[in-house]
């Protein structure tokens, strides 16, 4: 008899044991459960220990399950777990990323994820330079937001000071993007451009009566 009740506190013990191991288990895993659930249900193929050793390699699963299945939903099955986990560690944006390529899918705009990349890690944002090569941005010289002054201001031979405004209008080569000029040095050139237009009249009136020859 004194075996058997040693052998039932045993089992007791064993079992709270269980049930303690279990709660951790749940506790620690229940976040992983739900993302994977997500991922499953969305098609997205992120398993359950992905979800774990991303956390160990310091890689927010969050972000990589809800960008996989923003990349699965539009259609772009071929973007690895691995190559997100990988630009995510680099430093990357791995969401405007996605979205990046996502945009340019739609647009039938030819971008690798390599050159998106490329463009992100770059610290150019991948996702506006796709928008401007499909709508051309205006932009105003000089930038009064950015200047805080609202013209740019010659002096013609005669030593008339002319002021003036110009609105260019760029689109993105996607190809070209990294090293290419910023939105910053295409304010800078245009302004010294018209501005050394304007010195190198003989006379104020030349700018007034023919404006394009400062454009």
């Amino acid at each position: 008899m004194f075996a058997a009740e040693i052998w039932t506190t045993i089992g007791m013990v064993a079992g709270v044991i269980a049930v303690l191991m279990a709660l951790i288990f749940l506790l620690v895993f229940s976040r992983y459960i739900g993302l994977w659930v997500r991922a499953f249900t969305s098609g997205a193929k992120i398993g359950p220990l992905n979800l774990v050793v991303m956390s160990l390699r310091k890689v927010n699963p969050q972000i990589i399950v809800d960008t996989k299945i923003m990349a699965v939903q539009a259609g772009l099955d071929a973007i690895t777990t691995r190559e997100m986990e990988a630009h995510y560690l680099a430093g990357g944006n791995i969401q405007r990323h996605v979205r990046a390529l996502i945009a340019a899918h739609r647009a039938d705009i030819s971008l690798n994820w390599e050159t998106a990349a490329a463009i992100d890690l770059a610290g150019r944002n991948v996702f506006e330079a796709v928008q401007t090569s499909v709508d051309p941005k205006v932009i105003d010289c000089p930038d009064p937001r950015r200047y805080g002054r609202n013209t740019l201001d010659g002096v013609a031979k005669d030593g008339i000071q002319l002021k003036a405004k110009a609105r260019v209008t760029v689109r993105t080569n996607l190809d070209q993007l990294v090293g290419g000029a910023t939105e910053e040095t295409v304010i800078a050139r245009v302004g010294e451009g018209i501005v050394s237009a304007i010195g190198s009249c003989e006379t104020h009136k030349e700018v007034l009566a023919n404006p394009m020859m400062i454009a």
